[in-house]
C-alpha cells in the first residue's frame, strides 16, 4: 500500500500494508457486497471514515463555539499543547478508542475556537472566510482525486512527503529564530509570508489527497473496523493544518491592505 505523509496513518500496521487480511478471509464476500457496512463486516469502509470524520469535526465545532461564546480564548495555548501531546499519544500508541479520539477533537476545538476568536477580533469575518476556504479546498482536492486527475503514484508520494518534511524543518528553524529576533526569519509576514502561506496550503492540500488514497486503499484491503476512528483522526489533523494556514494567509493579506 502507498504511504502517506500523515504519521497517524503511516505508523499504523493497518494502513501501511502490514495488516491486510488473508485472501481467503470468510468475510471477503460480505465485505465486497454493495450494501456492506463496517458493522456488518467488521472492517473499515470509506463511508464509516467519512461519518466519523464528520462527527469529530462536529465535536470540535461545538467546543470551539463554546470557547468563543464564553470568551475563553486564553485557553487556546494550553489546549493546543494538550492537543499536541494527546495527538502524539494517539499516533505512537495506535489508539483506536473512540472516546480518546473524540477527546482530542474536543480539545482541538478549544484551541481552534480561541485562535479563531483572536484573529476575528483583528479582522472581522476572517473566520468565515477561512472555514469556507478550507471546505472549498477539501472539496476540490477530493473531486480531483476521485476523478483521477490527481493520481497517487510512488513518485507523487515521495515528492509530497519530501516537500512537506522540508517545509516543516524550515518552520522549526523560523520558530527557533523567533526566540532571538522578532518575527524570526520573516516567513510569516509581508510578500514572503504570502508565498510561504500559499506553499503551506498547497502542501496541506496534497497531503489530504495522500490521506484520501490511503484510507481508500485501507478500505479495499479490509482493515479492522476500529481503525475508522484512527483514519478520521488523521484526516482531521490535516484539515486543522489546512484551516490554520488559510487563516494565517488571510490575516497577512488583510493586514497588508
Amino acid at each position: 500500500m502507498r504511504s502517506s505523509n500523515n504519521p497517524a496513518l503511516t505508523r499504523s500496521p493497518a494502513f501501511n500494508g502490514r495488516g491486510a487480511p488473508p485472501v481467503d478471509d470468510p468475510l471477503e464476500y460480505a465485505y465486497r457486497a454493495p450494501s456492506a457496512t463496517a458493522r456488518q463486516t467488521g472492517r473499515m469502509t470509506v463511508d464509516s471514515v467519512v461519518e466519523r470524520t464528520t462527527l469529530l469535526l462536529g465535536v470540535a465545532l461545538l467546543t470551539g463555539a463554546a470557547t468563543w461564546a464564553l470568551g475563553l480564548g486564553r485557553l487556546a495555548f494550553p489546549a493546543g499543547l494538550v492537543g499536541l501531546v494527546l495527538a502524539l499519544v494517539i499516533i505512537f500508541k495506535q489508539v483506536t478508542n473512540p472516546g480518546v479520539v473524540m477527546a482530542y477533537a474536543a480539545i482541538e476545538g478549544v484551541f481552534l475556537g480561541g485562535i479563531s476568536q483572536y484573529f476575528n477580533a483583528q479582522y472581522p469575518g476572517i473566520v468565515i472566510q477561512a472555514v469556507a476556504g478550507t471546505a472549498g479546498v477539501t472539496a476540490v482536492m477530493l473531486g480531483l482525486y476521485r476523478s483521477g486527475r490527481i493520481r497517487v503514484t510512488p513518485k507523487f508520494t515521495k515528492m509530497v512527503v519530501g516537500a512537506t518534511m522540508g517545509f516543516l524543518a524550515l518552520i522549526v528553524v523560523n520558530l527557533i529564530a523567533s526566540f532571538f529576533t522578532d518575527g524570526g526569519l520573516g516567513l510569516r509576514e509581508g510578500p514572503l509570508g504570502i508565498l510561504v502561506g500559499l506553499v503551506a496550503i498547497g502542501l496541506a492540500s496534497l497531503n489530504l489527497v495522500l490521506d484520501f488514497d490511503l484510507v481508500e486503499s485501507g478500505a479495499r484491503q479490509g482493515v479492522p473496523e476500529r481503525y475508522g476512528w484512527f483514519a478520521a483522526f488523521a484526516i482531521m489533523v490535516t484539515l486543522v493544518w489546512l484551516y490554520i494556514e488559510i487563516l494565517r494567509l488571510l490575516a497577512i493579506l488583510r493586514g497588508s491592505d
